[in-house]
């Protein structure tokens, strides 16, 4: 008998989730004029959601990631390389 059971990672749906918000808000910041990097890096260290425009629903949507779980995917992406 076969085995066709598929998995689906859950971590990485997420991954692809926060990935997803991270580019809007940085859309949203860089089309209001803001340094969206500084206001990224302001939001997290913070938590102080003012850091982030409502523009395009920005501020609401970044609300919706957990600020651990956010720092977690930005480690690893960054410690990940080449």
């Amino acid at each position: 008998m076969i085995d066709k059971t598929i998995q689906f990672s859950l971590k990485d749906d997420k991954d692809d989730m926060i990935r997803t918000v991270l580019l809007n808000v940085y859309e949203a910041l860089k089309e209001k004029g803001y340094n969206p990097i500084s206001q990224i890096v302001g939001y997290i260290l913070s938590e102080d959601p003012t850091y982030i425009t409502t523009h395009n629903n920005a501020r609401s949507l970044i609300r919706k990631i957990d600020r651990d779980e956010l720092l977690q995917v930005l480690v690893t992406e960054y410690l990940k390389g080449d």
